[in-house]
């Protein structure tokens, strides 16, 4: 197919000039020099090679940055809802906490046995997750450019994190429940 140099293949056209000069300077006399060739021809958007690729990147940037922010939400969501069915439990188990307390359970026991029950299920999700993510790092591998589909760091990374904000969300119920007073919980019952 031939397409001459004013038409173009959809009515633009792109030079292209490599100088070790700066590119910037070189505009106005490449401008002079096309409008003598052709006094017809407009010449429009002069850019670095910079600044046309950063141009056809800011999609790809803005898309990227709204996944961060609902990923950094969702992860505050997930915090959140942990938190409060800890707590929740931990009400719910205030008589049986009142018991083991008023037996000789430790605080630290107490402690334990609370934040083991809020993270279980977190880690019956991590599993999950990190195979539903494998799995879907292999169907999006064409997309990826310069990244490991299946990089163990980024992997290892998000365990880590999740597991962190998952104890985080589990500590302060489970202090809540190991400072209560084992009197207190059996008046209630």
């Amino acid at each position: 197919m031939y397409f001459p140099l004013y038409s173009g293949m959809f009515g633009r056209s792109t030079i292209v000039v490599r100088s070790p000069r700066d590119p910037n300077g070189l505009a106005l006399p490449v401008q002079k020099l096309l409008a003598q060739m052709d006094p017809d021809l407009p010449v429009s958007d002069v850019l670095t090679m910079e600044e046309l690729i950063g141009g056809s990147t800011i999609n790809a940037s803005f898309t990227a940055s709204v996944v961060l922010a609902f990923a950094v939400l969702s992860l505050l969501l997930a915090a959140v809802g942990l938190y409060g069915v800890l707590s929740y439990l931990a009400t719910q188990r205030k008589n049986e906490i009142g018991v083991r307390v008023a037996l000789g359970a430790d605080r630290g026991d107490i402690m334990r046995l609370m934040l083991i029950d809020g993270l279980r299920p977190a880690g019956v999700g991590l599993v999950a997750g990190l195979g539903v993510g494998a799995l879907a790092a292999s169907l999006i591998r064409s997309m990826l450019y310069g990244v490991p589909p299946l990089d163990s760091g980024i992997f290892l990374g998000v365990a880590l994190l999740l597991t962190l904000v998952a104890g985080a969300a589990c500590l302060f119920p489970a202090w809540h429940a190991s400072q209560m007073h084992p009197m207190e919980a059996l008046r209630q019952e």
